[in-house]
């Protein structure tokens, strides 16, 4: 029969990541036709096929891990056979560069806590559909590089809360079709143990109930990738409250399970209910939750509104870190006489989901508000401008700036005139000679000569065309001209503009 997939639904075996089950073992197949008695070269075991860096070992009938594997192996397939124990010393030398190892469907109902010393680079562990019972302590410590963990359909009972030490990188863990009657979330909620943990698969386990004001606290990555269908849950509104915002979040955590996600209602006999469906109904009478969002700086004082349908009837705030308002001696919040939170002196770590729990007579009611605390201070409106506006008014200066610098001629001052006397004519100007499209010098026929007053256009040309414009009158009063924007020597002058 087809193995089970996490989440409790038919699947394929896992393989080699990027290459269909089908297609290797048709390539390891052609390989094995090629070289006689399946091997591919000198240093493959025996009873295996390898191609490149990948050995397959699969379907061999093989109760022990066949020696000597080549220490060049990368993706090593011991799936489908009897290895029923895994020692410390199931390979005799070290395995550096394997990162793929496959050992499911082996009846394996042991494994040593050494026994991935010798293969540190692992990124992607399959022990599925084995008969595991517990996980022993330290036992994954040895695979700091470890990103998928797939463990489903065993008949896991147990979990050391040290089983996963030192798993910084893992990305995926899969427990689904065990026996797990409380797993350590404990280990989620400090965050330090599993700090890169996505997804989190309990489903189909012996779990009777689920701390769901700290699941709540869990980060968003991983809060919404939490599967816990098919578990014989007790029914309680905070838990319909959970699954609902995913609901409405459209979280495929929710939706692909909806059927399975049942909860069983006190009473005699218990009666299975889905959870999605124990909205308004008796005797829990849970309705779905509320949401805002309020923004806040370090430092600032907000109170957080709880604005509950039902006047009366007692009411508390959890926080983000799970503490409960009143009761646990938070100093830094407090309960208000109309049912609001205050919080005083924010923190970075306030930031969060705060949920405010209301019963009422007839209803409950959970309204949860969305914490952001930004990571500066704001001391008052007018300390500091918009960081916008002063962008775009900066902006506008320079282009103002630069407009007078390119169009306005120099102008000096007016009391200097009166001793200004008209500059004797040069040969080698700027204007003329190095700046200037047409030669000072007698190049050829028919080609215009600056007269000898320096009355040639900028740059050397002649305004107009034709030939070049009487010499302007000396005098106290220059005529004053436009400068041209093409013009070099109006934006390289050294002569200071008076605006």
């Amino acid at each position: 029969p087809p193995p089970a997939r996490p989440g409790g639904r038919p699947a394929q075996t896992m393989g080699v990541p990027g290459l269909s089950p089908l297609s290797l073992l048709l390539a390891l197949s052609l390989l094995s036709l090629l070289s006689p008695g399946g091997s591919a070269g000198s240093s493959c075991p025996p009873h295996c096929v390898c191609a490149s860096n990948l050995l397959s070992c699969s379907q061999a009938n093989l109760s022990l891990v066949p020696s000597p594997l080549p220490r060049f192996a990368s993706v090593l397939d011991l799936s489908h056979n009897n290895v029923s124990r895994l020692r410390g010393d199931w390979t005799a030398a070290r395995l550096p560069q394997l990162h793929t190892l496959l050992l499911s469907h082996n009846g394996l109902a042991f494994v040593s806590t050494e026994a991935f010393a010798p293969v540190p680079r692992l990124r992607h562990l399959d022990l599925s559909n084995n008969r595991l019972r517990s996980l022993e302590e330290n036992l994954f410590s040895d695979l700091g590089e470890l990103e998928v963990l797939l463990l489903y359909n065993n008949e896991i009972a147990s979990v050391d809360r040290t089983a996963f030490e030192n798993l910084g990188r893992l990305r995926k863990l899969y427990l689904g079709r065990n026996r797990i009657a409380r797993f350590p979330l404990e280990l989620l909620r400090e965050g330090s143990r599993l700090p890169q943990l996505a997804l989190l698969d309990l489903s189909a386990n012996r779990l009777r109930g689920v701390p769901a004001g700290e699941l709540q606290a869990l980060p968003a990555w991983l809060r919404d990738r939490l599967y816990l269908h098919d578990n014989p849950l007790g029914c309680d509104c905070s838990l319909f409250q959970l699954l609902a915002r995913g609901r409405r979040r459209r979280l495929s955590a929710v939706l692909d399970f909806q059927e399975e996600l049942r909860c069983v209602l006190p009473g005699s006999p218990p009666a299975s209910v889905g959870i999605l469906e124990l909205a308004g109904r008796q005797p829990l009478n849970c309705s779905e939750a509320r949401e805002a969002v309020l923004e806040a700086h370090l430092g600032d004082s907000v109170t957080l509104g709880c604005d509950s349908r039902w006047q009366g009837g007692s009411r508390h705030w959890v926080t983000p870190a799970g503490d409960r308002v009143p009761g646990d001696g938070n100093a830094t919040a407090t309960l208000l006489a109309n049912g609001s939170l205050e919080l005083r002196a924010l923190r970075a770590e306030d930031a969060g989901t705060y949920a405010c729990w209301v019963a009422g007579p007839l209803l409950n009611e959970t309204l949860y508000v969305e914490l952001l605390v930004h990571n500066f201070t704001l001391h008052g409106p007018h300390d500091t401008l918009n960081t916008a506006y002063t962008t775009l008014v900066g902006c506008i200066l320079s282009v103002v700036l630069v407009l007078i610098y390119l169009y306005l001629t120099p102008c000096r001052c007016c009391c200097c005139r009166a001793a200004e006397k008209a500059p004797a004519p040069r040969d080698d100007s700027i204007n003329s000679s190095v700046l200037s499209t047409t030669p000072n010098h007698d190049g050829g026929h028919g080609e215009p000569r600056p007269a000898p007053g320096g009355g040639s256009g900028q740059n050397g040309r002649f305004k107009g065309g034709g030939s070049p414009p009487p010499a302007a009158p000396q005098g106290p009063k220059l005529q004053r001209k436009v400068s041209d924007p093409d013009s070099v020597s109006s934006v390289f002058s050294d002569t200071p503009i008076v605006v």
